[in-house]
């Protein structure tokens, strides 16, 4: 009888082969000895990257999506095919280590309310990316759509290098517990991009499920800004749409 994996990695790409290729070469490296299965969800990808996986990776477990349906809904695809007792949610722009894999489980192992947990997000250049998130509130986003006020509220938790609880940590890299995710359900799939992780990290909360940041392990994350710097692109857009439904779910606008 085949044994469930203790982890699943589900990672969601869409035209970003070269960025793909450098995760999945990470992953032997970073998770090695640790029971896990891979799956892929594509939004739809036109780059060649089915017959990638194809002919270099056939132990992936590949879903190719007929259209970009949003984060949310090809995040959920790879849930739902997931057996691990912890499902690690990963963008296709990461690179990942056995240091920061091992110390989230480690962390979530002696943590049974700990529901959520992320580590930090650097650039290959040592960047910081701001990953823990206070509440996305309208003035947070109407500052960084002006490029003011970019204080960080959890500047000092970060420093002190020790786990801590933002309000939300960024679905680019997001640990879930597999009790939690029964608990609290799918991601909410009318959210195209954003913010459907600030919406499973608040009803993680209500349900009692604590998220934590782990400031002293970090992956590496080939980020840039999008919404911010385009909010009427078409992707602007969708992000402003799924901020408008995430506010009136939860009537609350700070």
């Amino acid at each position: 009888m085949d044994r469930s994996p203790l982890l699943s990695v589900v990672v969601i790409c869409w035209n970003s082969l070269e960025r793909l290729r450098q995760l999945l070469d990470s992953v032997p490296g970073a998770l090695a000895g640790i029971p896990h299965e891979l799956i892929l969800i594509d939004n739809g990808s036109t780059d060649g990257t089915a017959d990638y996986i194809a002919s270099c990776h056939p132990e992936i477990s590949y879903r190719r999506l007929g259209s970009n349906r949003g984060v949310a809904a090809a995040r959920n695809r790879g849930i739902a095919l997931a057996k691990g007792d912890y499902i690690w949610l990963l963008d296709d722009d990461t690179v990942i280590n056995s240091e920061a894999v091992g110390a989230m489980l480690r962390h979530m192992e002696a943590n049974p309310q700990c529901g959520i947990c992320g580590c930090a997000l650097r650039t290959p250049e040592g960047e910081l990316q701001q990953s823990y998130k206070p509440f996305p509130s309208v003035g947070i986003k109407l500052r960084n759509v002006l490029g003011i006020g970019k204080a960080d509220p959890y500047a000092d938790a970060v420093a002190l290098g020790k786990p801590f609880s933002p309000f939300y940590i960024i679905g680019a890299c997001q640990l879930i517990r597999r009790k939690t995710l029964e608990e609290v359900g799918p991601l909410d799939e009318r959210i195209f991009y954003g913010p459907e992780d600030a919406d499973f990290c608040l009803r993680a909360a209500r349900r009692g499920w604590s998220t934590v940041y782990l400031p002293d392990v970090s992956i590496t994350h080939h980020w840039k800004r999008i919404t911010t710097r385009r909010p009427l692109s078409k992707i602007g857009r969708a992000h402003i749409r799924g901020l408008l439904h995430f506010y009136l779910k939860h009537r609350r606008i700070f």
